[in-house]
């Protein structure tokens, strides 16, 4: 869906980017970072499918600082190698090896399409992982028809950043765990939702700290758990709030939907709660065969129409079209690959830096 302009680089600062210019930078980090050139390949694509689709807050300007602290510290391995350690014909564990998910997930999804062409359904859980990005790109994985070879729909969900304070707590008990599903369609762009749990995506604080912006009421509580419920500068201490804000307009159906990630992702893995092993990461991946349910043709059809519904749904004052999950996505992937995507100068100075500390090849 649209972003908030208070997230995006001002027109006046931005500089454009080629998609393979900032794609061949990331690759060349990764493997400096001791990653095997196929699991750098990877990571990248996952960075530059966000950047090129205006998820800015899981592409390479807010999250690659964490990952070269992660690789570098220890904390997570660059050369991991993830192993099945339980399945079922429709189901499977993979430990990760604290991995980079960016790079370790992909055999988890493909694992996953796999059992959904064998079974109609494919569901993969993985423990013992690092981040993966953003949630979209693995849930999309499933849109690749001529890979593939069948239609399919993905869901992917992720337990890890604790920071979110259950309905009237004082205390960040679950991660933001976002949840992202990708359907297709025929002549409509995808219908692909990609969101957390909580309020607002955790790393949009980070960009508006950054930015100098305020936080709009209901995104963020006092250390104390009350909510803030007025445009606002970031504090130092603060609470994420769930999706929904208060239990007024609906905290605790966001709070239980982030649960709900946490056991399927957490608890189902072997990761445990995610209060319960702070800093542990887990993934839930699904596939679905479409024609293991009915006609994939006529879903797909079936899906342009509701689509082309939604966008032809009458709009309140003041807006000029209906969206869904996956257009806005669309369209600034088009104009990104013509234009180059948008970054902050301090955002390429600090990758012309780092690759010189790295010794990594930079095309910046």
């Amino acid at each position: 869906m649209a972003t908030d302009a208070r997230f995006d680089v001002p027109a006046d600062l931005a500089v454009r980017v080629p998609e393979a210019t900032m794609r061949a930078t990331a690759r060349s980090l990764f493997q400096a970072l001791g990653m095997r050139p196929q699991d750098a390949d990877r990571a990248a694509d996952v960075l530059l499918y966000a950047d090129l689709r205006g998820i800015d807050s899981h592409g390479v300007a807010n999250m690659f600082p964490f990952y070269v602290q992660w690789l570098r510290s220890g904390h997570l391995d660059p050369r991991a190698t993830p192993k099945v350690v339980r399945q079922a014909p429709a189901t499977a564990t993979i430990d990760d090896h604290r991995g980079l998910g960016l790079a370790t997930c992909h055999d988890a999804m493909a694992l996953a399409v796999d059992k959904a062409r064998t079974c109609g359904l494919g569901s993969v859980a993985v423990t013992n992982s690092g981040h993966f990005g953003a949630a979209a790109y693995w849930a999309a994985m499933a849109l690749e028809r001529d890979v593939i070879g069948a239609d399919m729909i993905g869901v992917a969900m992720t337990v890890g950043g604790l920071l979110v304070a259950p309905t009237y707590g004082a205390k960040a008990m679950v991660g933001l765990n976002p949840l992202a599903i990708a359907v297709p369609a025929k002549a409509q762009p995808p219908f692909v939702f990609d969101g957390s749990m909580s309020s607002v995506a955790g790393n949009k604080i980070r960009i508006a700290r950054r930015l100098g912006a305020t936080v709009a009421p209901g995104w963020i509580a006092h250390a104390d758990g009350t909510p803030i419920m007025e445009e606002a500068e970031v504090p130092e201490d603060f609470l994420m709030l769930p999706l929904g804000g208060t239990r007024e307009i609906g905290s605790h159906k966001g709070y239980s939907l982030a649960v709900m990630v946490d056991v399927l992702s957490g608890v189902l893995s072997g990761t445990g709660a995610g209060f319960l092993h702070p800093g542990d990461v887990s993934h839930h991946f699904l596939a679905y065969r479409v024609d293991a349910f009915r006609d994939a043709d006529d879903f797909r059809a079936d899906m342009d129409a509701y689509l082309q519904g939604l966008r032809d749904c009458p709009t309140a004052p003041g807006h000029d079209r209906v969206l869904y999950a996956g257009l806005y996505e669309h369209e600034t992937e088009a104009d990104r690959r013509a234009n180059g995507i948008p970054y902050h100068p301090d955002v390429l100075a600090w990758f012309r830096a780092i690759a010189a500390e790295l010794g990594a090849k930079s095309e910046l």
